[in-house]
């Protein structure tokens, strides 16, 4: 089942995720940076951060409060805001990126003494080198690619995790598909790379077929410029 799942996700999550690699680390690190911390931004830019800000919240309230003996893997960290949570909760986290310089920034930013609680990566979430884990959280980690894609990576993630797997999907909506060709006409520094909306229903169908796993809780965080729909995957 794996080995039939990487070879089917494999071309176009290698393709997208090198796209991704060259954004962050070479177009837009800055702005990236800028957008998770506490400087000032554009109006577009800040309903994104406070959509950000909300989502990463929904994400940590489905984890426990008390995480010691637990390993997290943050799969998509970003600036590490989330893992750094996680860790202060008592949790071994992996937390890893396509982009090294995002990572670069994390580890900067993290609290002094939360170090040696987590280990900061660079490279592919789908790695088997990472290991297992107890729960695996993908926060805006997944929005670019496809739904086969999306499969591909949760059924890979949930076979090494013993709890439940928590991620964000953009949805297809009529108004977020207007939104995004409206988006068109904002300057490129206003822009994300292309965001793949996936048909909410049709994924949960596809994700409750998953052997060991069941489809949990479902929450849309929607304002402004972002728009994202949590889900959780949990192993039976």
């Amino acid at each position: 089942m794996t080995a039939t799942i990487d070879q089917r996700t494999s071309a176009t999550w290698d393709q997208y995720r090198g796209r991704l690699e060259e954004y962050f680390d070479r177009t837009a690190l800055d702005a990236w940076a800028q957008l998770t911390s506490d400087a000032p931004v554009s109006r577009i830019r800040a309903t994104v951060r406070a959509g950000r800000d909300e989502m990463r919240n929904v994400l940590l309230s489905w984890m426990p409060d008390d995480m010691r003996g637990l390993r997290i893997l943050d799969a998509g960290c970003g600036t590490g805001a989330l893992a750094v949570e996680a860790a202060r909760r008592g949790a071994d986290v992996v937390a890893i990126d396509v982009s090294a310089s995002l990572v670069d920034i994390a580890r900067e930013r993290a609290p002094q003494d939360l170090a040696g609680t987590i280990d900061w990566r660079a490279g592919d979430m789908m790695s088997p080198d990472l290991g297992e884990f107890d729960h695996v959280v993908a926060m805006d980690s997944l929005i670019h690619y496809r739904t086969d894609d999306i499969v591909g990576v949760l059924a890979s993630l949930s076979a090494r995790t013993r709890g439940s797997v928590i991620f964000t999907i953009t949805p297809r909506t009529p108004a977020l598909m207007l939104m995004l060709t409206m988006g068109k006409v904002f300057p490129r520094a206003d822009r994300a790379p292309a965001i793949a909306p996936a048909d909410l229903a049709a994924l949960a169908m596809r994700l409750s077929r998953l052997p060991g796993c069941s489809v949990g809780r479902s929450r849309r965080v929607q304002g402004g410029f972002y728009t994202s729909q949590a889900m959780e995957l949990r192993r039976c």
